[in-house]
């Protein structure tokens, strides 16, 4: 047999043991509520290709390829247990068993490292909760994907209604094939119907209404059934506490913006400061992209390090907000076409930085240019620490960051070489650490941050509603502070 052969045959070894675990991973998640993680990727609903390709990503920040041969003994030992819902990870059970050094079997292992979702201590199956999306362009289409998306167990979240202005004829119709296909994201991974009679987008077994209105006055959440709910403001049209808080009518209990508050609007970081929410606040915003793609990798820089003072200058993706073609606009430059230009801009996410993280005394600046790409942008985090390090440390923590922190699900890394930003079209963390342009001398280091502006930001707004539902279920095993 040649050489060739032997990777063939592992190949297709790799490609049955995969396989297999798609069964598992769907029982676990449809009948208990359980989601698999590979390093805080999703497994769920997932083909065998993109199992390889998740469990060989894992060289790219763990040093070395995880083969489906090592984690498929970790996903049937979860079988066997009284799991109640959660998230299990497999890569950080195989690496921590992996120097666990006690002899223990995998069986024993898996049992122990996922007792706090087991027996007494697993926690019940929640209801699922309301929510409603107010406004439908880029960030709300997304949210409505991952909405439906993780709808699949039936208990979490629910998307019942999105609220828009009418377009004219057919809008329904044309709105549904948005949802369906898109340009930079792809294909919507299900069905979607649409009833145009009952105004009614049926997705993936999702019936979502289809509400008008020009105004959040005009709406009776409970004329549809709506109750309990959370309204995600997508539109950024009002973004203080009086203009949101328009949209407690009957049927919404919180409201989330999908933009930076004014005001004393509390303005989250999931996995930085979501446990700030009191449970009784009615309206919060999540941020910017920006700021969700800074503040993770600044609190660890912090925690480690200390940082003194920083900028920011972000290269970000031209949006909507821009013009296609040369024309009035109010802002400076922004009347510029966006796919022929670099436009200096401002951003607002080095002053939400402090609302963020209020303990951080250093001084952030910042700016940004906008650029002829759809999706995708970058943040160059300047940094003076509080002590001298070199390169190779900073580089080591922040893959230890990514890998078992509580900042895993906000905080990845790539080594890749010749990485760009179309790599990074679809990734669901806030933002993904660049080692190859890292630089460090002494107390100054820059950091080199992609991060998905639409679907990365909107994965953080869906982390955030989950928390202030209570559908936010725990990880497994526990991220090591």
């Amino acid at each position: 047999m040649t050489v060739n052969d032997d990777s063939f045959t592992d190949w297709k070894t790799r490609e049955e043991t995969a396989e297999s675990m798609i069964p598992i991973i769907g029982n676990l998640h449809r009948e208990r509520d359980v989601t698999i993680l590979l390093h805080s990727r999703s497994l769920v609903n997932k083909s065998v290709v993109s199992i390889l390709k998740t469990h060989r990503f894992a060289r790219q920040i763990a040093g070395e390829e995880l083969s489906v041969t090592e984690t498929l003994p970790f996903l049937k030992a979860l079988t066997t247990l009284d799991l109640g819902p959660s998230q299990i990870d497999l890569g950080m059970l195989a690496a921590t068993y992996r120097n666990d050094g006690r002899g223990l079997t995998v069986e024993e292992f898996t049992a122990e490292a996922v007792a706090g979702a087991t027996g007494e201590n697993k926690i019940e199956r929640r209801e699922a909760r309301d929510v409603v999306l107010y406004g439908f362009g880029r960030i709300g289409r997304l949210l409505a994907r991952l909405l439906i998306e993780k709808a699949g167990s039936g208990n979490g979240l629910r998307l019942r209604a999105i609220v828009v202005r009418k377009g004219g004829a057919q809008d329904i119709v044309k709105r549904a094939s948005l949802l369906r296909r898109d340009s930079i994201h792809g294909q919507f991974q299900g069905t979607i119907t649409v009833d145009e009679a009952s105004g009614t987008i049926v997705a993936n077994g999702n019936e979502i209404k289809m509400i008008y209105a020009d105004d959040p006055s005009e709406v009776d959440y409970t004329a549809y059934g709506v109750k309990n709910a959370i309204l995600i403001d997508n539109t950024g049209r009002w973004r203080d506490r009086a203009g949101l808080s328009q949209h407690l009518r009957p049927g919404i209990d919180k409201v989330v913006l999908t933009a930076p508050g004014k005001g004393d609007v509390l303005n989250v970081v999931h996995g930085v400061n979501h446990e700030m929410i009191k449970p009784d606040e009615q309206i919060l915003s999540c941020a910017s992209c920006t700021t969700n793609a800074i503040v993770p990798p600044l609190k660890a820089m912090a925690d480690e390090y200390g940082v003194l003072r920083g900028h920011v200058e972000t290269v970000h993706s031209f949006t909507n907000d821009q013009n296609l073609l040369d024309n009035y606009h109010k802002s400076d430059r922004r009347g510029r076409s966006a796919p022929l230009n670099m436009v200096i801009t401002e951003t607002g996410a080095a002053s939400a930085v402090a609302k963020a993280l209020p303990d951080l005394d250093a001084r952030i600046t910042g700016s940004s240019i906008r650029v002829p790409v759809p999706d995708v942008s970058i943040a160059i985090l300047s940094l003076r620490l509080g002590r001298e390090t070199t390169r190779e440390e900073v580089l080591e923590y922040l893959r230890n960051v990514s890998l078992t922190s509580p900042l895993k699900r906000q905080i990845d890394f790539t080594n890749a070489p010749d990485a760009v930003s179309s790599d990074f079209i679809g990734s669901r963390h806030a933002s993904i650490v660049d080692a190859g342009a890292t630089k460090v001398e002494g107390d100054d280091a820059i950091l080199y941050l992609w991060y998905d502006n639409e679907f990365g930001y909107s994965c953080q707004v869906v982390r955030v509603v989950q928390h202030v539902s209570g559908v936010e279920y725990p990880t497994f095993p526990v991220p090591v502070a």
